[in-house]
């Protein structure tokens, strides 16, 4: 008798507009090689680019916001796990969960951990180092607290795995590393690729409603590629990403050969013209989805340290890292006009793939955990007392707060 998950969204999965779709993506397959029978549930609207999650056998629900009819839907589906989308959405139905199925196992996929990509857009403004009292913020509060309310968080990097075990001193037992799940690279996909010679022009990529990623492009557009176009004047930078707003359409500028060019239907398509990838992400958390497109096509990256964090652990870089204006623009020009160096950081990036983010090192061990988590949850959420604080009623000002919503909404 297969096992029922429900998965509560914070969006309907986008896999062709952020790195968070498919990453989402990545968790319903391995969820579903563990044999569960899913729901996804999500209150947030669609749009032309939500994937079609019946054409891989996954069931989907339209939910509300603080409406006591999910009460009711979460009591009559009876899962036996429950994956929340990031911490705002255990906010909002954890508590639910919690009253109606309480022998739920209750997971979290943070994404990223958004308490460390606030502390650092804070520092960047203020143009400071980030601090202690930068990582203190409210989001990172709130992001813990959900973390403890839950019986197991999926953290996609080491880096953030490492800070909340040292600094914040988060039990191992609550958390798993989890980094994107992905096919190997095979040889014959390689051997296919454009080659140096073949390609042209620099390529960035993001979704526009990421903070980050809009800092990125105007970073590149008033500092950076001023700087490579200088010594290549025929140089073009394509930038991609979907839901661009007309604050991104203003910067683009054909005699700069700065070109906003917008959605990307294929990523990998517009990745293999390309020489150069650059990701000079200022602030941010998590894994960056563009450096995997990237190295999945053979394109070498020049990327700030933020957006190499928790990418390539011991192995040589598919590019360089460069935290600072004039060394970014030089190692990008280095990139662009050395086919040596551009071949031998390519190499690397493939094997930074196969060797860290095959999903077949995680999907064994990840299933086991899970069912072991099931087998002993009543032993394990005894052990995490911080858990049952801050599940009680006193402290849980969400759960009032929406309770208050549905009953003015009536």
């Amino acid at each position: 008798m297969s096992k029922k998950l429900l998965i509560v969204g914070f969006v309907w999965p986008e896999p062709k507009s952020s790195a968070a779709g498919s990453r989402m993506l990545q968790l319903i397959e391995q969820f579903l090689n563990q044999n569960f029978e899913i729901t996804f549930a999500c209150a947030a609207k669609t749009s032309d680019n939500t994937y079609d999650l019946s054409q891989i056998g996954v069931n989907t629900q339209t939910i509300l916001l603080n409406d006591a009819s999910f009460d009711d839907f979460v009591s009559k589906l009876h899962p036996d796990v429950v994956l929340f989308d990031r911490f705002m959405v255990e906010e909002q139905y954890g508590w639910r969960v919690a009253e109606h199925c309480p022998k739920a196992l209750r997971v979290l996929d943070t994404e990223d951990f958004h308490g460390l990509r606030k502390a650092r857009e804070q520092a960047l403004k203020a143009g400071v180092e980030v601090t202690i009292e930068h990582l203190q913020n409210d989001t990172t509060k709130r992001e813990i607290a959900s973390i403890y309310r839950c019986d197991l968080s999926l953290i996609i990097s080491e880096a953030e795995v490492d800070i909340l075990n040292q600094q914040f001193k988060i039990d191992e037992s609550l958390l798993c590393y989890l980094p994107f799940l992905l096919e190997p690279t095979e040889e014959e996909k390689i051997s296919g690729l454009p080659s140096f010679e073949e390609r042209q022009h620099f390529i960035t990529i993001g979704n526009f409603l990421h903070p980050p990623n809009y800092d990125a492009v105007l970073y590149l557009k008033q500092v950076i590629w001023p700087l490579i176009r200088k010594q290549l004047p025929k140089a073009e930078l394509h930038i991609y990403g979907a839901y661009k707003s007309q604050k991104i359409i203003q910067l683009h500028k054909e005699k700069d050969g700065f070109l906003i060019k917008g959605f990307a239907d294929d990523v990998n398509d517009v990745m293999q013209q390309s020489i150069v990838c650059l990701a000079p992400l200022r602030f941010g958390a998590g894994l960056k989805g563009k450096l995997v497109d990237a190295m999945q096509n053979g394109t070498p990256c020049v990327m700030s340290g933020i957006a190499a964090e928790g990418m390539f652990g011991e192995l040589e870089l598919n590019g360089f890292i460069e935290n600072h204006p004039e060394p970014f623009a030089q190692k990008a020009i280095e990139l662009y006009t050395n086919a040596k160096v551009w071949k031998d950081k390519q190499n690397n990036g493939f094997k930074v793939l196969n060797l860290r983010f095959d999903k077949a090192n995680f999907k064994d061990e990840f299933a086991q955990k899970m069912e072991s988590l099931s087998k002993g949850l009543k032993n394990h959420r005894q052990n995490n007392f911080i858990g049952h604080i801050l599940q009680h009623q006193t402290l849980q000002s969400t759960k009032y707060l929406s309770k208050w919503i549905a009953e003015k909404n009536r």
